[in-house]
């Protein structure tokens, strides 16, 4: 087992890697067909695993909020990993891919849905969860399940997500859990401003009139209209809910953005500020696509794609947390390619010093 992991591993991180299985072997003494077993339908213990990463991801977060009395932020967004829709006459067609509304393309995608949950406290980023969505349970309750079993964390802390997860159902385990939520809202969302229900695109219209009734603020080098709502929200007793226009697009329906935030004492500047750190989730799809063939592994069973998201997830925490010394995914990635190729070279050149193991210095040069 511990050999087939490696060799998944290093393969990950070898320049050109594309996910497919045939890179796996060229790192393993094994045919690739056994390592496709082993992801597939190997008689191995992944909930064990995936058990531990979480454990050591929720240690190396809560250990520094404990330390820096910095907030923790659970960040949580969904990813399409896209595919090419099969043949009606294949006869292995991918599991448990679907059609998906991709926000990104603005389109039906076919491929796998994965939510994604984050931690993250003082520029430290850790993938906690990485869940695949397929229909037969809500993403609403899959976030919920997994903020179930997060521990308190502890100093103040919030949940982090776009308009699709403000629910009052989640909204309210997160509370359970210690955790505030700051979220994106949908334009056509309820408010009840001096008691009267509107739409909350209806009631930014009537503001926008003028700007007296907006503060401009600046947000990461960017200014924002920004008008703060505080009352009742359906299903939510008592809430911040922050109205925003960019500097220059000020009134324009099109570019109204909506946040709320059921911690009340923050400042205008505050909530948005925190906001922002969602979007180190949309870098983590990125780095996932780009650099660990999250868009273009070649993997058939359901069971082996949710096993190799898991190795996905390990090979991202090991290029953050890398000896230790908490750096960029990036930073950490290039280390570690660096290293595997320099030990490859030092092997070689053993090898070749030496004059023995020619299958393996053929198999490593080649």
């Amino acid at each position: 087992m511990i050999n087939h992991l490696i060799s998944i591993l290093i393969s990950i991180f070898i320049s050109g890697y594309h996910g497919k299985t045939t890179d796996f072997a060229k790192n393993s003494s094994c045919h690739r067909t056994t390592i496709a077993h082993f992801l597939n339908s190997g008689k191995w213990d992944d909930s064990l695993l995936s058990d531990t990463l979480k454990r050591s991801v929720i240690e190396i977060i809560y250990s520094e909020a404990a330390r820096t009395v910095k907030p923790v932020f659970c960040i949580v967004d969904d990813t399409i990993a896209s595919k090419t829709k099969p043949s009606s006459r294949a006869l292995h067609p991918i599991e448990d891919a679907y059609f998906h509304q991709s926000h990104l393309k603005g389109k039906q995608d076919y491929g796998h849905q994965a939510v994604a949950v984050m931690l993250s406290c003082n520029g430290i980023v850790l993938n906690y969860a990485f869940v695949m969505y397929n229909k037969s349970i809500s993403k609403i309750d899959i976030v919920e399940n997994i903020a179930k079993e997060l521990p308190v964390p502890p100093v103040m802390s919030y949940f982090l997500c776009d308009c699709w997860y403000t629910s009052e159902k989640i909204i309210n385990t997160f509370a359970g859990r210690g955790f505030h939520t700051i979220g994106a809202l949908k334009t056509n969302r309820m408010l009840y401003p001096f008691g009267f229900k509107k739409k909350l695109n209806e009631f930014a219209a009537l503001l926008s009139t003028t700007r007296s009734h907006f503060h401009l603020v600046t947000v990461k080098k960017q200014k924002y209209y920004v008008y703060r709502y505080e009352g009742n929200l359906n299903g939510i007793e008592n809430a911040v809910v922050l109205l925003s226009y960019p500097e220059k697009a000020f009134g324009n329906p099109r570019a109204l953005r909506a946040f709320l935030s059921t911690d009340v004492s923050l400042s205008v500047n505050e909530t948005l500020s925190y906001y922002v750190y969602r979007w180190s989730i949309e870098i983590f799809f990125r780095q996932c696509k780009n650099k660990l063939a999250l868009d273009s592994y070649q993997i058939r069973s359901a069971q082996g794609i949710r096993r190799y998201w898991l190795l996905m997830s390990m090979a991202h925490f090991m290029c953050v947390t890398r000896t230790g010394e908490f750096c960029s995914f990036e930073k950490g990635y290039q280390r570690i390619r660096s290293t595997i190729q320099t030990e490859k070279y030092q092997y070689l050149f053993q090898c070749a010093k030496e004059s023995n193991d020619f299958h393996a210095f053929m198999k490593l040069a080649g």
